[in-house]
């Protein structure tokens, strides 16, 4: 991989400092630490940004000469061992040894009202939203910004609008074929579980990342079309559009990486 262009150089504290006034992660109550993950150079010209903290992303990060890494999922999260072993040590080593730092964002990055996942996937999939719903409001409802497709907005339609806008096909639970879609609701990642808050909040579609068992048989008992659309395609957009914003504030080099997962 070509070495960046260097541009300007910030620190790693105003970069913390930025991110965290826009994401207010104190307003969340999350299941890991939000913001800084492990410490590394206190001078930052190279982001790069991803979906979660793997070892492969980790490997990219340094092939990239990046001084950090911000993703949605991080390293630490409620419940786990806390040993430093294995796989984790594996990540963990790597970061140190290139004095990379690792910033995440995890409920914070899914609910901002511009950089967040639910929000970049509706900028995606060509949706507004017009209300919340859900533990710490992170469900979206809302409706399709086409008027061309408003009179015969189908579950097919939208699941091809889904399959074109994240590169894969999600599945679909659609009870009522040819029904038109007037209210669809949507939170990204694992929120399967919220479904039916989904259902009383009033959408005739549901979009996340993951399905579980049940909601194949809410979907056929309620009449609403479940679209299980991949927990990693539908966060991606959040980091992205974080550290491009960081990036242009900054004047820093900034870089994507998509590590692919089918999950």
């Amino acid at each position: 991989m070509n070495e960046p262009t260097l541009r300007a150089t910030t620190t790693r504290s105003a970069l913390l400092a930025c991110s965290n006034e826009w994401l207010q992660p104190n307003r969340f109550k999350d299941y890991c630490p939000n913001g800084l993950q492990v410490e590394g150079s206190a001078q930052v010209r190279s982001l790069v940004s991803g979906v979660t903290a793997s070892l492969a992303l980790i490997e990219a990060a340094i092939e990239h000469g990046a001084d950090a890494i911000l993703v949605h999922h991080g390293l630490f999260w409620r419940g786990q061992d806390a040993t430093i072993t294995g796989w984790m040590r594996e990540r963990v080593a790597k970061l140190i040894e290139n004095n990379i730092n690792l910033i995440a964002y995890h409920l914070p990055l899914d609910a901002h009202e511009q950089y967040g996942n639910n929000a970049q996937l509706a900028l995606q999939l060509g949706l507004q939203t017009q209300s919340t719903f859900g533990d710490q409001n992170l469900g979206h409802l809302g409706v399709n910004l086409d008027p061309l497709s408003q009179h015969n907005f189908t579950t097919a339609n939208l699941a091809a609008r889904v399959s074109k806008a994240l590169g894969k096909e999600p599945l679909v639970i659609d009870p009522s074929p040819g029904r038109t879609l007037q209210n669809i609701a949507w939170c990204t990642g694992g929120a399967q579980s919220w479904f039916e808050d989904a259902i009383k909040a009033g959408a005739d579609a549901f979009i996340t990342g993951e399905i579980s068992e049940p909601q194949a048989h809410l979907a056929r008992e309620s009449g609403v079309a479940f679209l299980a659309c991949g927990h990693h395609a539908t966060e991606r957009g959040g980091a992205r559009a974080l550290g491009e914003a960081l990036a242009q504030k900054f004047e820093i080099n900034h870089l994507f990486i998509d590590i692919n997962n089918p999950a």
